[in-house]
């Protein structure tokens, strides 16, 4: 029998991961981004890693305003976030190279959401093969890269964003 090591989880699993806080409310101190892995912030989106993702790459785009869903939203905001959809998942097409993409979001506990009330797009880059029998056999995801790593390599990215 092999062994899969995600010490990583363990803080998760603890409880020590789990806040009050909304983890898609950016607040206005900047300096937990790395440590909150946001990528990207402006004055109505966020781009944030999903801390337990199903494959490298897998982001999460939100609108800045706290709302549950998208009648939360008016017109202006709802372009961005879509517009910010569409720009994360160009870098992570340009730079990661996927065959494909899973987008969605989840609204309400029964569709699946996990943060019921601040609504998100996740952005799921896939390539081929990329799910395999341990997600099948023994509900185990193999990440071939450390999240850490995965975020230095998409901030500079997110940053010329700002242009």
């Amino acid at each position: 029998m092999k062994t899969a090591w995600a010490p990583w989880r363990m803080e998760y699993i603890l409880g020590g991961d789990k806040k009050t806080d909304c983890i898609f409310c950016p607040g206005n101190d900047r300096s937990m981004d790395e440590e909150r892995l946001i990528l990207y912030i402006d004055t109505s989106t966020m781009v944030i890693m999903n801390r337990y993702p199903y494959i490298n790459g897998h982001l999460l785009v939100a609108p800045v305003k706290h709302v549950r869903d998208l009648e939360g939203l008016n017109e202006g905001e709802m372009l961005s976030l879509l517009k910010m959809v569409r720009s994360a998942s160009t870098i992570l097409k340009l730079h990661m190279n996927p065959e494909g993409f899973n987008i969605g979001m989840n609204i309400g506990k029964v569709a699946g959401a996990g943060v019921e009330a601040h609504m998100h797009f996740h952005i799921v880059p896939r390539w081929n093969g990329d799910t395999n029998y341990m997600t099948v056999l023994a509900d185990v995801r193999v990440i071939p890269e450390h999240i850490r790593e995965t975020y230095r390599k998409l901030l500079p990215l997110f940053s010329e964003l700002r242009g």
